[in-house]
Order: C-alpha cells, then structure tokens, then sequence
C-alpha cells in the first residue's frame, strides 16, 4: 500500500511535466530524479521519525522553502489559505464585518466596518470577545478567530463578550453577512474651490475601477465644473493587472499601451491596451506614491508619468516590476507564480531588486545605478529603470518618533479613545473633528504612571557595545564613560509626550474620529494635515506650476 501512494505520489508529481522533455532528456530526467528522491526521503521521514509528524504541514514548509529561493512573490496557498486569497483579490468574503485585534489573552473589536453585522447587534471598537458558540477563545490567535467568524452570509454565530464601557459580560447572536471591503474608503471635493476630486484607492481587487469611476461620477454630480483629479495610491500594494489597466482608461483614451509583459515563455510577451474611452482625458490628475506603494500602483504612476498624462508626488514607490499569474493544482490549492516582468510606455521595467543575481550571503540586491538605463516620457522627460517610480515631485517622509509605536503597542491609545468615546456620545463632524490641548493634557494625565519606556536606536546600540566591551574585558576602563552618556540620552516621559505631541496627538484623533465615522471619517479627518495632500492641491491649483513640471527639462 505505502509503495502504490509513493507511485501515485510520483505520477502525479511528474504528470505535468511532459512537456519539458522538449527541452532535453538531461533536463527532463533531472527533475524526474529529484522528484522520486524527495517522494522516498517524505515516505521514510513519514515511517522513521521518532515523533508523529502531521504530512500536510511538513510538506508546506518544504514547499515554502524551496519558493523562498525564488522571490517573495511566488507562494503556494494551500485549501486552508484559499479563503484568504479570494478576499484579497475581491475584497469580499461571509462574515461579521470587523477587524480584530489581541489583547489580554483575548480578541477585541477593533474597527467595525459601516453597516456591518457587528454594528447592527450593537458591538463597539473595544469590546472584548470571550467565547464563540460558546467555546472560550481565550489564548486563540487572530488568525484562528477570524477563520471562525468567517462564514457563509446568513448563517449565525453566537458571540459572548465583555462590554467596552460597562464590563458586563452578555451574549449577541449575529447574522453574518456578505462582506465587501471597498478599495475606494474615501472620495470628496477638496481645494479652496472645492473642485477637486480626491479618491483613495488602497488596493487593486475585483471592480475597483467601477468603485473608483462611480466615486468619480459623484463627485462630478455634485461639482460639474471639477479643476481636477488627485488619485492616492500611497499604501496601496497592488493586485489586479486587469484593474491596474482599467484604472489608466478613465483617464487615457482607447487603444493606448499601458503596460507590457515579458517572461520566459512566449505565451506572457504581452502588450496591454486600453479598451474604452476615458472618462476625462484632459482633466490635470496627480498622483501620489509613497515607498509602500507597489506592483499595480506603480503601473498607473508609471503610465501616467510616461505618457505625460499627469504628475506623481510623494516619495519613489516599492519597486515591483513582477507579474504574477495563478494556477490551479491538486485539492483546490494553487501556485501563485512570477511569470514575467512588466514594461510601462516608455519601455522601462522598474523592478529594483534583483532576485536572479543573489549576494554571496543569499540575499537579493538592488540594482547599482551603473546597470539602470534612461528612458523619455512621451514629452521627452527623463525616466530611470530599476528603481521604483521617482516622482516628478518628491516629498519628505514624516518620520516617526520612538515614542508612538509604544502607545499603540500596549494599547494606551486604543484604550484612551474607548473611554473618549464613552464620555463622549458625539463629536463634531469628520472633517472639523479636532483634539483640544486640553484633550492631549488629559490624555498626557491618564497615562499617569504607565510604562511606555523605550529605548533609541542609540541605547541599543550602546548596549551591545556594553556586553562586547565586557566580553573582551574593556569595560572598566570606560564604565564611567558609558554611564555619562545613558544618563544624557535617558529620557523623561513627559517630555517625550510634549516633544512629540503633534504626532502622537493625531494619531490619537484618528483613533478617536474612526470610533464615529469609521475608517471614512479617520481618512477624511487627517487630510488637513496632510502635507503632501496640501501640495498636490497647491500644485493642481496652479496652471503654469503644473504645466512646467510636465515639460522636459
């Protein structure tokens, strides 16, 4: 029985590879050998080891690892991760409509979506969840909870929970729902006039073009007289190629190349073209990028940018010039596969990592500027290969300070906007919605005495240099030395509040804004200050600034 499932193992394995005995029997019979090599070794591990192994977990981690060779983008996703995918791709799946979160052995409501099931049996962001269909989650991770308040729209779940406010433990029967995530979270007028369009898109799923077109559509029917477009792609990772092309078409005309494909196999040389009519071909559009924004985002930057249809801002964008296509294997998982490199108009890929060519300790390099080639929009404006997408107007990236990812770590912020939300039934609208400096001296005093010590950058480094300096017995000599300088660079809390409170205090107003208006009402909440929200506006609002930065230099 054992040989017959290592010969089924076997045929199925090399079944489909056939067609590669065109490339050569040497070829061909190299994989054949590994293959049965690895079917015997998986065949004596399953019968040898001292433990019991479970086969399905131990064959994903070989499985991964022989992808992790490849690129970050190349993964098997088993039966048990497609749910997952399809989300990611549609954005919609069965469910409670929620985000959740750990936090004291336990789950918490983090951020429910608008007219979700979670909103309609009263739950709030920061209530807790203790059992579901009354087995206690205490312990379970994210993952595992979320997979079980998954489910076919219709069907109930029964959730015990511990109020946010009041403590008191009850129980609430929940319909689930067909859940959409919108890849447009926010759309409105913006500018001193009020005539331009700003929408959000955050990722590239099923129809995000027809989101991003009807969004479009409304605000045009508000403001018939829109000056101009500003598209936001920053944070935005990709994922549709289709979608990416479809975006492009509302703003470029039929029959325009937008992207092309170039694989291994002949099959993915592919130019791809616009198919309708725009929606507005001469409307002034800018888009903004930042150093997350990636794969698809950098295709409609890209292409935009090529064809001097508009200008990009922000800061040069991930660098993902990688085509992934989808195949089907056995038991409904499927491989999602690098398959090609993409081309924007110009003819330039801008893939700035290297996967092929690996250093000599494994890891994948950039591209070095001596290998990157100069490409010319469509204006002749200078363009660089191999290196993300630059903008036409580059941006400083706010840093962060040490000292707020500490606060939303452990919960200080969360924790501080739940009991802002129960003293406080209403607040004024999203868009006018501020924190007082009184606000930020009570929240400077409920912190009291929490811990939200950290450590710099420096102070770790000093530390290791303490231990080496210990281990090769030089640390007496400098010991004074050493302590000096801790002592100046400790900090005192109040004063790390105080040096960073505009950060930590819109943080914190976002935090506060979304338990009101959700994720909408935080998104249109921080545009006022949004630096480089408010110069996408300066610019599209000046005609001669605009036309100057798409003319070659």
């Amino acid at each position: 029985m054992r040989h017959l499932l290592k010969v089924t193992f076997f045929i199925l394995c090399i079944a489909p590879l056939g067609s590669l005995a065109q490339a050569g029997d040497d070829s061909y019979f190299e994989i054949s050998k590994n293959l049965d090599v690895f079917a015997s070794l998986f065949k004596e591990l399953n019968e040898s080891y001292v433990d019991q192994i479970e086969p399905g977990k131990v064959m994903k981690t070989g499985i991964d690892a022989m992808l992790y060779e490849l690129d970050p983008y190349t993964n098997f996703i088993s039966e048990d991760d497609i749910q997952e995918y399809r989300i990611r791709t549609t954005g919609e799946y069965g469910g409670i409509g929620s985000t959740v979160i750990a936090k004291d052995d336990y789950i918490v409501i983090d951020q429910p979506y608008k007219n979700s099931p979670t909103l309609k049996a009263g739950l709030k962001s920061g209530d807790m969840i203790l059992a579901i269909d009354g087995k206690s989650i205490k312990g379970k991770s994210v993952s595992d909870v979320s997979d079980f308040l998954k489910g076919a729209p219709g069907t109930e779940v029964k959730l015990k929970v511990r109020d946010a406010y009041t403590s008191a433990e009850s129980t609430k029967n929940l319909t689930r729902g067909k859940i959409k995530i919108s890849s447009v979270p926010y759309a409105g007028l913006i500018g001193s006039n009020n005539d331009i369009a700003y929408v959000r898109l955050t990722q590239f799923t099923m129809r995000c073009s027809n989101d991003l077109l009807h969004a479009l559509d409304s605000l045009k029917g508000v403001q018939p007289n829109l000056s101009a477009v500003l598209l936001d792609l920053r944070g935005n990772p990709g994922g549709l190629l289709d979608e990416a092309i479809k975006v492009c078409n509302i703003f470029l005309p039929s029959n325009q190349l937008v992207v092309s494909t170039k694989g291994k196999v002949a099959q993915w040389d592919k130019n791809f073209k616009t198919k309708g009519s725009a929606w507005d071909q001469e409307i002034p559009v800018a888009v903004l990028i930042n150093n997350q924004s990636a794969s698809a985002s950098e295709i409609v930057a890209g292409t935009i940018q090529d064809l001097d249809r508009g200008i990009v801002l922000g800061q040069k964008s991930f660098g993902k010039g990688l085509v992934q296509s989808t195949k089907s294997l056995s038991f409904k998982s499927k491989l999602k596969v690098t398959t090609a490199k993409y081309y924007t108009p110009s003819g330039r890929c801008i893939q700035a990592i290297d996967y092929s060519n690996r250093n000599e300790d494994g890891s994948a390099g950039e591209i070095p500027d001596s290998l990157k080639t100069k490409f010319k929009t469509k204006a002749g404006r200078v363009v660089w290969d191999g290196g993300g997408i630059e903008p036409d107007v580059a941006l400083a990236k706010n840093k962060a300070s040490s000292l707020l990812p500490v606060l939303v770590r452990k919960f200080y912020i969360f924790d501080y906007a739940t009991q802002y939300a129960k003293k406080h039934p209403t607040v004024a609208s999203a868009d006018k919605f501020e924190l007082t400096d009184n606000d930020f001296a009570d929240f400077t005093s409920w912190l009291g005495d929490k811990d939200f010590g950290y450590q710099t950058k420096t102070e770790k480094a000093l530390e290791v240099l303490k231990k080496t300096a210990k281990k090769e017995s030089y640390f007496d000599g400098i010991e004074d030395d050493y302590n000096k300088l801790m002592t100046a660079l400790s900090h005192d809390k109040k004063q790390d509040l105080l040096k960073n409170k505009a950060q930590v205090k819109r943080y914190l107003q976002g935090e506060i804004i979304s338990r009101y208006y959700y994720r909408e009402g935080a998104l249109q909440n921080s545009m006022s200050a949004d630096k480089t929200i408010q110069k996408a506006i300066g610019v599209l609002g000046n005609k001669s600034e605009y036309t100057q930065l798409l003319q070659p230099k």
